[in-house]
C-alpha cells in the first residue's frame, strides 16, 4: 500500500517537472502550439454535457484522438437516469393521489386495487427512494463527465515519448542490504 502510494507520487512529480524543463529544440515547437485550455474545457462541458470532450478531442495531435466516443456514452447516462427519475416521480405523485383518494373515500383507480392502504404507503415510499437515487445518478454522470474533461485536458499535450520513462531496478546498498534504484529519464 505505501509502495504503490509512493509510486503515485514519484509519477505526479515527474509529471508535474516534465513542463519545467526546457529543451532548445522543443521551444520552437511549444511556441508554435496553441495553448490547451483546461477551463474552457470544464466550462464547455458545464453549460453542455460532452462539448468538452469534444474540445478536448479537437484539440488532441493526429493519431492520439480519442475523446469523440465518449459523447454518446454520456448522453445515454444523462438519458437513462433522466428518464428513470421522471418515471418514478410520475409514480410517485400518482400513488399519493390513489392515497389521498382513499382517504378521503374518493373512487380509486383499478391499477391499485390490489393494494391495501398500507401497502400504497409502502409503494410510495419506495418509489421516493428510487427517484432520489436517480436524482443522485443523474448529478453523479454530470459530475463524471466533467471532471472526465478536466483531467483529460490536462493530457492533451502531455509528452509520451520513449524519452520520458521511470525505472525500478534491485541493486545491493552493501554486501548485507539490499535496496531499490528508482531511476527516472526526462529527455
Amino acid at each position: 500500500m505505501k509502495f504503490t502510494l509512493l509510486l503515485f507520487l514519484f509519477c505526479a512529480f515527474a509529471s508535474f517537472s516534465q513542463d519545467s524543463l526546457v529543451v532548445e529544440n522543443s521551444i520552437k515547437v511549444q511556441d508554435s502550439v496553441k495553448p490547451h485550455s483546461v477551463k474552457k474545457a470544464l466550462l464547455l462541458s458545464a453549460i453542455v454535457p460532452g462539448a468538452g470532450q469534444i474540445y478536448n478531442h479537437l484539440a488532441m495531435p493526429k493519431g492520439k484522438k480519442k475523446a469523440f466516443w465518449k459523447v454518446p456514452l454520456i448522453y445515454a447516462g444523462l438519458g437513462v437516469t433522466s428518464y428513470y427519475l421522471i418515471k418514478n416521480q410520475g409514480l410517485q405523485k400518482e400513488l399519493r393521489l390513489e392515497y389521498e383518494n382513499r382517504q378521503d373515500l374518493l373512487p380509486t383507480s383499478a391499477d391499485w386495487a390490489a393494494y391495501d392502504d398500507e401497502g400504497i404507503l409502502t409503494l410510495y415510499t419506495q418509489t421516493v427512494t428510487r427517484r432520489d437515487l436517480f436524482i443522485m445518478g443523474v448529478g453523479i454522470v454530470y459530475l463524471f463527465q466533467l471532471a472526465d474533461a478536466g483531467v483529460e485536458a490536462h493530457f492533451v499535450n502531455f509528452d509520451v515519448s520513449e524519452d520520458l520513462s521511470i525505472h525500478f531496478d534491485p541493486v545491493m546498498m552493501d554486501y548485507r542490504t539490499a535496496g531499490l534504484r528508482l531511476t527516472l529519464n526526462f529527455r
